[in-house]
Formats: structure tokens, C-alpha cells, sequence
């Protein structure tokens, strides 16, 4: 099991440094909510599958709706 969260951990390290476009925002959101879908749904006790599934669909939406902001050094 300890493994299977040091590799979730990696991957989402990983996939969040993703997202210049859309579509790469939708792939890195739909894999974040992926893996915490089945992280949600096996803790829980419920389908790891069907925790990715829905985690990976609502993920790709949120980061397909997202846009890129540059930071604002100068804000106080």
C-alpha cells in the first residue's frame, strides 16, 4: 500500500507542473482527479474504478475550463 501512495504522490508531483494550453490542462486535470478518485473511492471502501472515473471526467472538465494566469509579482 505504501507504494501505491509514493506513486500517486509522484505522478500528481508530475502532472501538475502541466498546462500551458487546454488541452493539456484537461489531460493533467483529468489525471489528478483520476488518482484521487481512486484514492477517494478505495479509502472509502467503494470502487477504486468507478472513483477514477469520476474523478478523471470531473478533473478534465475543471481543467479544460481553467485558463493560464501569469503571476503578478508586483500585487500587495
Amino acid at each position: 500500500m505504501m507504494r501505491f501512495w509514493a506513486a500517486s504522490g509522484l505522478v500528481a508531483l508530475v502532472l501538475s507542473g502541466c498546462g500551458q494550453t487546454t488541452g493539456e490542462r484537461l489531460v493533467s486535470g483529468a489525471g489528478l482527479g483520476a488518482l484521487g478518485g481512486a484514492a477517494i473511492g478505495a479509502a472509502t471502501g467503494g470502487s477504486a474504478l468507478g472513483g477514477a472515473a469520476i474523478g478523471g471526467v470531473a478533473g478534465g472538465v475543471a481543467g479544460a475550463l481553467t485558463t493560464p494566469r501569469e503571476p503578478d509579482i508586483n500585487r500587495r
